[in-house]
């Protein structure tokens, strides 16, 4: 009997090491080579939509620039503005979208930065800049 508690408790530890190990990371500083993301929103006619957008890394948050049709879209979005984001091969689940019109200017100059063809882009209308936390998950950036 205690040979069988041992072994079910050392099975619950590991399976719990497993799933911790499974979770995945969100580690802004190592994306700032990454190009681009997906958001997954949710249409209420739709259903699920990923589509990819250009990303920054600015001073350790992740931010997008979005379109008039990507702005649309996620403003239509059924779970209001948390929504899962998949980046560099990992799946947030629950990912707040925060507006962040304090940092237009600086996710501007980063995006100019990061792709030649900003040059022409940023010409385009971009009604909403957004910083990305995760909900639930583990973070290594604030």
């Amino acid at each position: 009997m205690t040979r069988r508690v041992m072994m079910l408790g050392l099975a619950v530890v590991l399976c719990r090491a497993t799933m911790a190990v499974a979770q995945p990371q969100w580690t802004p500083e190592k994306w700032t080579e990454v190009e681009t993301l997906n958001l997954c929103t949710t249409g209420p006619t739709e259903g699920v939509y990923c589509f990819a957008v250009w990303m920054v890394v600015v001073d350790g948050d992740v931010y997008v620039r979005l379109g008039n049709k990507a702005a649309d879209r996620v403003k239509a979005n059924t779970s209001g503005m948390v929504m899962p984001v998949e980046i560099s091969g990992q799946r947030f689940e629950r990912v707040r979208m925060t507006e962040a019109p304090d940092a237009v200017d600086r996710v501007n100059d980063a995006m100019a930065d990061k792709y030649t063809s900003d040059i022409f882009i940023r010409f385009f209308s971009h009604p909403l800049t957004l910083r990305l936390k995760p909900e639930g998950s583990t973070t290594t950036s604030s």
